[in-house]
């Protein structure tokens, strides 16, 4: 038994191929451009300022926590740039509120590392003053992270 096709009723099949081979080529540019967009712009990471303080032996523990008024405490603070671009940083040291030190600006480029003794000189004696190091971003007045630790003043 042989199957006959009537080409007189419309059902041509040289128009169907060329509809569907159009709609195939068109599929397949579209995958290759995607293909091209994820390949030149991967996706971004995370975007993150690593901050932290060490002592001055190069761990974090041991931090000052006694000292005599006008006496001066030392830590390393460092910061590690994950922002993806250049960030510009400014670190602001306090003693129970009150500004003790400045450090900055400094600019660091992407997957950039500083590490920098910086110092501080409690005015006042008392017990468990908070010590905090502030990490401000670019020109904003907001605090972008902190850190902190107690010491007791004599």
């Amino acid at each position: 038994m042989r199957l006959r096709v009537n080409h007189k009723l419309g059902w041509s099949g040289s128009i169907w191929d060329r509809v569907l081979s159009s709609i195939l080529a068109v599929a397949i540019l579209g995958a290759l451009g995607m293909l091209g967009y994820t390949i030149a712009r991967p996706p971004v990471g995370e975007e993150f300022t690593e901050f932290y303080l060490l002592s001055l032996s190069g761990e974090a523990k041991d931090y000052p926590s006694q000292l005599m008024v006008g006496e001066e405490g030392k830590v390393v603070v460092g910061i590690i740039n994950r922002e993806q671009e250049t960030v510009t940083y400014r670190v602001e040291v306090r003693i129970d509120g009150a500004v003790s030190n400045e450090v900055g600006p400094v600019t660091l480029e992407y997957e950039e590392k500083r590490e920098e003794i910086v110092g501080f000189v409690p005015d006042r004696a008392g017990e468990k003053q908070k010590v905090e190091f502030l990490l401000y971003r670019q020109a904003e007045s907001e605090v972008y992270q902190s850190l902190h630790f107690w010491i007791d003043v004599q």
